[in-house]
């Protein structure tokens, strides 16, 4: 039988949740650098064509800071780069999944894995994913960064992102994601999306805040 000082006990430990909870915002952490500033040209590869994000898509998104540029090689090998930066604050939008927005998009999820790279001195962890429409079909490594951490799963970003809103009051991410479209080599367009992503990740990183 529970007794009356831990009744309050917990009662007050209650209260004390839902004051915090009442009273705790989190912080807006501006990005690093802004994107305009991002290199044009790295190792091999050369910009070759940048994009904006519609007002549709972007006030689903409510990405703070976006880039969504293509490169390419000297042998044609072409790459699209993307990476969103949610900088936490009030009004802002939660980081949404390729397994969510690739498939309302029209693309059906061929195979996914989590992997991990060696890249800049570290290890990466991300995705893995082939993706089909039509007759194109589309190589995808991706991930979320949180204060310089890489992250392969949703589960684990969010487990961080309230980590962090209580430890530092702040849930500012990251989603970065680099693809590479091909016809019957999947195995070069592997080659290809992990090369640009170790010529291209200290370039990343120092752009996003640790």
């Amino acid at each position: 039988m529970i007794g009356k000082g831990h009744f309050i006990a917990g009662y007050l430990f209650l209260c004390a949740i839902g004051l915090y909870l009442h009273l705790h915002r989190d912080l807006s952490v501006p990005i690093g650098k802004p994107f305009e500033q991002f290199p044009t040209a790295v190792s091999q590869w050369r910009l070759a064509g940048e994009a904006q994000l519609s007002s549709e898509v972007q006030n689903v998104l409510k990405a703070s800071d976006v880039l969504m540029r293509q490169y390419v090689n000297p042998h044609g090998d072409r790459v699209q780069l993307y990476i969103g930066y949610h900088d936490g604050g009030k009004g802002g939008g939660d980081i949404h999944s390729p397994k969510h927005c690739l498939p309302g998009s029209g693309w059906l999820e061929q195979s996914s894995v989590r992997a991990t790279i060696p890249a800049a001195g570290q290890k990466l962890n991300l995705v893995q994913a082939v993706y089909q429409k039509g007759e194109s079909n589309e190589l995808f490594l991706y991930w979320y960064q949180v204060r310089g951490k890489s992250l392969s799963e949703e589960f684990s970003l969010k487990g961080q992102q309230i980590v962090n809103s209580v430890l530092h009051r702040r849930r500012d991410a990251s989603f970065v994601r680099v693809s590479v479209p091909f016809q019957g080599d999947r195995q070069k367009a592997a080659a290809t999306a992990e090369g640009f992503v170790r010529d291209f990740l200290p370039a990343i990183r120092s752009f996003l805040p640790s």
